[in-house]
């Protein structure tokens, strides 16, 4: 049973970082790719980054700069370093997992911004 579990978000000040991680359960970790999407209140839910198996990143132009996506196949876990935080970050973060038979997501970790 494909399972994926986010930790490390928060309250932080602007300017400031976090890193979320998500492991992911029940599923070969190291042969997928692995995005982090955000949802504000009132907004649709968006990608912010991407790795694919072999660790090439992508990112969304409100992040760049700012964001780095990485991973470790020996802890079934990738992550989110969060620099430069913004009031406009604040969001539930979310990892995704995408495979032939389904989409996964996470149950989301809050992040919010603000002095």
């Amino acid at each position: 049973q494909v399972q994926l579990v986010e930790s490390g978000g928060g309250l932080v000040q602007p300017g400031g970082s976090l890193r979320l991680s998500c492991v992911g359960f029940g599923f070969t970790f190291s042969r997928y790719a692995m995005s982090w999407y955000r949802q504000a209140p009132g907004n649709e839910r968006e990608l912010v980054a991407r790795i694919t198996s072999t660790g090439s990143a992508d990112y969304a132009d409100s992040v760049k700069g700012r964001f780095t996506i990485s991973r470790d196949n020996a802890k079934n876990t990738v992550y989110l370093q969060m620099n430069n935080l913004a009031p406009e970050d604040t969001a539930v973060y979310y990892c995704y997992l995408r495979k032939p038979s389904s989409d996964y997501w996470g149950q989301g970790t809050q992040v919010t911004v603000s002095s």
